[in-house]
């Protein structure tokens, strides 16, 4: 069966829930590998909008800018709830990737952010969420990074971790690191930081 060939065909689309995240319940069919369609389903799916995530590295003193907070699904489930991440935030209506990325560094961890560079887009849980996220890496100056950051009327708590960044990278080994975003960015990192930093030591952006 070629791509051109596949089909989703939606029945109803209802919203489940609207509060400060939605739920749409959807009745739909599909193509099947073997032909045919299946039979009709119901899924819900959680929409919460689209996301940016920025891994913060500084190649002058080769360390990564992270930040922990207290999530509520690592303590529902009995995990420690205070996580290490990188920076991230919700797309608002009209906002780049870009903006985003710098609004969140600026309000997560106090930083300027000189240059990004484009990491991956992915889709967080297409079982049950549209949610993609656009990870970046992006350049900062950590000499004086530290403090507590974030919006209060978010309830944002927010501890900025400067990491040498093979520090990092054995937190990420060791399993210190669940965040899926932070994994890709230090994987990623851990490919690329050489080729990074010759970029940007280089440039002096």
């Amino acid at each position: 069966m070629s791509e051109p060939d596949r089909k989703v065909e939606v029945i109803e689309k209802v919203t489940a829930y609207q509060g400060y995240f939605r739920i749409d319940r959807y009745r739909l069919r599909h193509t099947l590998f073997a032909g045919g369609l299946s039979g009709v389903m119901s899924r819900e799916l959680f929409e919460r909008g689209h996301a940016v995530s920025l891994l913060p590295y500084d190649p002058e003193r080769d360390a990564v800018v992270m930040i922990e907070q207290f999530r509520i699904g690592a303590h529902a489930i009995g995990w420690q709830p205070w996580l290490l991440e990188i920076v991230a935030g919700i797309i608002e209506d009209g906002e780049s990737h870009a903006e985003v990325a710098r609004r969140e560094t600026k309000e997560e961890a106090g930083l300027d952010v000189s240059d990004l560079v484009p990491v991956h887009h992915y889709l967080v849980s297409p079982g049950g969420t549209s949610e993609t996220c656009a990870l970046y890496c992006g350049r900062v100056n950590s000499e004086h990074a530290a403090g507590i950051h974030g919006l209060g009327d978010e309830h944002e708590d927010i501890r900025v971790v400067v990491l040498p960044t093979d520090e990092a990278l054995a937190r990420l080994e060791r399993g210190q690191v669940v965040n899926a975003a932070a994994i890709i960015g230090l994987q990623w990192l851990a490919l690329k930081r050489g080729e990074l930093r010759r970029r940007w030591l280089a440039c002096g952006c």
